[in-house]
């Protein structure tokens, strides 16, 4: 399966994505909305808006904004979540089909989608859809991989997550795919390479999460990776997982960094 097909396993699950992928900390926002010189009368273009997590805190502050998702359930989702905000328009739309409004936004974000754009337009779309001084922000949960793979504070659970990969899912051990957004991942150069773009800012915010079983098991259901292995083998994996985690007081910590990055486009 090809990264663009791939992207669109989360529309099979829409709903449990919407109630288990995490957000992030409310100082991302403020800082993004700082560093990015937005004002009030700018335009804002999401590129892969999901079901709506990182759309409504611009929302709440009263933006105009253009929202692309490509699968039709998720779409649906955020259409009902955001359907209070007059102002907030969901198309479903791939980011390379949407008819492309020049200098029409003041800012041009990503929350956890940009890696699946075709790299070809990540940069060079984006900057054609700027004015003038506009901004393009990225933003990425990453796992906190220096505890363990999974994010957690390791010993005997972390073990047994290990071994629940080992035996039924080993092709999808080893760092998340999150780490794309990570301090060590290539956005900074990407961003240069495209000379689309001025210097790039970039931004870490450590948080964490506490799950119950039920609620990690939803989770581990919204990964592409774990989407793609045949059925009953992925119920296998989650079997062990939820076994390891019942087997460690019912529950897991997770530490993540949420990432920003964030240029003016380029005169």
């Amino acid at each position: 399966m090809t990264t663009v097909e791939q992207r669109f396993t989360f529309d099979e699950i829409g709903d449990l994505y919407d109630r288990y992928r995490p957000g992030y900390p409310e100082a991302l926002f403020e800082d993004l909305l700082s560093l990015s010189g937005i004002s009030p009368s700018d335009r804002i273009l999401e590129i892969g808006c999901g079901t709506g997590q990182a759309t409504l805190p611009f929302a709440q502050r009263g933006y105009t904004m253009s929202c692309l998702e490509p699968g039709p359930r998720l779409a649906s989702i955020a259409r009902g979540n955001l359907a209070e905000f007059s102002d907030i328009g969901v198309v479903c739309e791939t980011f390379e089909a949407w008819p492309c409004e020049l200098s029409a936004f003041g800012l041009v974000f990503s929350a956890q989608a940009f890696h699946w754009l075709p790299p070809e337009l990540r940069f060079t779309k984006s900057a054609e859809a700027l004015r003038p001084g506009g901004s393009l922000a990225v933003i990425g949960n990453a796992v906190v991989v220096n505890r363990t793979p999974h994010g957690d504070a390791g010993g005997s659970l972390g073990e047994a997550l290990d071994d629940a990969y080992a035996r039924y899912a080993p092709s999808i051990q080893g760092p998340p795919v999150t780490r794309w957004y990570a301090e060590e991942g290539p956005i900074p150069e990407l961003f240069s390479a495209s000379a689309c773009f001025g210097a790039v800012v970039a931004r870490r915010y450590p948080w964490s999460y506490h799950y119950n079983t039920s609620d990690y098991l939803g989770l581990m259901k919204t990964h592409s990776d774990h989407r793609l292995l045949p059925a009953e083998q992925r119920g296998r994996l989650h079997e062990a997982i939820g076994q390891a985690l019942e087997g460690s007081g019912g529950g897991i910590e997770v530490f993540y960094e949420a990432n920003l990055y964030v240029a003016k486009r380029a005169a």
